[in-house]
């Protein structure tokens, strides 16, 4: 049996690790990115990190012939589906972007999927596709009401690949609703780094700590929330691939399409982010309040228990560690992938 997969967005904040993962569990990922929010340079820290120089398809993925090559010319097993634009304030600014990038770019991959007879999927899904929670923690079966356009993407892409699963018996999905992920490779070698101002919070608070941005914005205050803030199951983003990792290797058992929570069935406010992410770099950050953000809802966590019964996964590393571990690969690599020489003392 061949044991490569493709990833999409391979060379991404997730991607990158989540291959890692896949290598270090036996999988040969094949990476199939733009760069559009990522860096060819990743790919020298994977090899650094596993001693594997992994396959680069460097394409989008709305591009039909590209994917038709990359499937003839690699002996695919299963599909890992990163790729995709996720930024919910950014979707309500560019709704015909989000659609075009995450719904199309989904269409044409299972298209090219189905021509090569590939039907074993991963999809990258998130907790946004609940929208405001019905209940506390979200569970698998609550009803789905997206409320924002990055959200109703990931539900339009979720709707369309169980389709595609009831209208032919062979393939097997698999959607991960993984909350938010943080965190970095505990190496410091691999973390998050986005194209110009960050979307999430923790890079943007790993941002100031280094001084390339001023202050932190709050987006809220007045949530009804313990300290009204919002709250989120913030995920450790190596609890995520090795979460991807468990979905893949279950895939040969599965029939149809399946739907897990990936999270750790605990909401932190941001302020609760925020001291930890002192503490972890030892200063106190300049912060402001500011405005709610249209389409963020006040709170939500996962029951993550279907995921433990059916995957055998669940989250094991702390807040503590997700903070530790953005510090490290920030402090050495403050200017992300762009830094020349990283200062190896930094890293302790």
């Amino acid at each position: 049996m061949s044991r490569k997969v493709l990833v999409t967005g391979g060379a991404g904040y997730i991607g990158s690790i989540t291959c890692v993962q896949l290598l270090a569990a036996g999988w040969q990922p094949v990476v199939f990115d733009n760069f559009s929010n990522s860096q060819p340079r990743v790919l020298e820290h994977i090899a650094a990190l596993t001693g594997v120089q992994v396959p680069l398809v460097q394409a989008d993925v709305r591009d039909a012939a590209a994917l038709a090559t990359v499937f003839s010319q690699h002996d695919i097993h299963a599909v890992v589906h990163l790729a995709g634009l996720k930024a919910v304030g950014e979707s309500v600014r560019q709704p015909l972007a989000y659609q075009d990038t995450n719904v199309t770019g989904t269409q044409r991959l299972a298209q090219a999927m189905a021509a090569a007879g590939v039907k074993r999927l991963v999809f990258s899904s998130s907790a946004t596709v609940y929208g405001e929670p019905e209940g506390l923690p979200l569970v698998e079966g609550m009803r789905c009401a997206p409320q924002n356009p990055y959200g109703r993407t990931k539900w339009h892409c979720e709707q369309l690949l169980a389709d595609v699963c009831a209208a032919d018996a062979d393939w097997a999905v698999t959607c991960l609703r993984y909350f938010n992920p943080v965190g970095a490779h505990p190496s410091g070698e691999l973390g998050e780094d986005p194209r110009g101002v960050p979307n999430n919070l923790m890079p943007f608070m790993a941002q100031v700590a280094v001084g390339r941005q001023p202050l932190l914005r709050v987006f809220g205050n007045d949530y009804l929330t313990p300290d009204g803030t919002g709250v989120r199951d913030y995920l450790h983003v190596m609890d995520l691939a090795d979460g991807h990792v468990a979905a893949v290797t279950a895939l040969d058992a599965q029939k149809g399409f399946e739907v897990f929570n990936l999270g750790t069935g605990t909401g932190v406010s941001v302020l609760q982010l925020k001291a930890s992410f002192e503490q972890a770099c030892g200063q106190t950050l300049p912060t402001v309040f500011a405005d709610r953000r249209p389409g963020d809802v006040a709170a939500n966590w996962a029951d993550p228990g279907r995921a433990k019964a059916a995957l055998g996964w669940q989250a094991r590393r702390s807040l503590q560690d997700m903070c530790d571990d953005t510090w490290r690969w920030q402090s050495r690599y403050p200017q992300g992938f762009d830094t020349a020489h990283p200062d190896s003392s930094e890293t302790a």
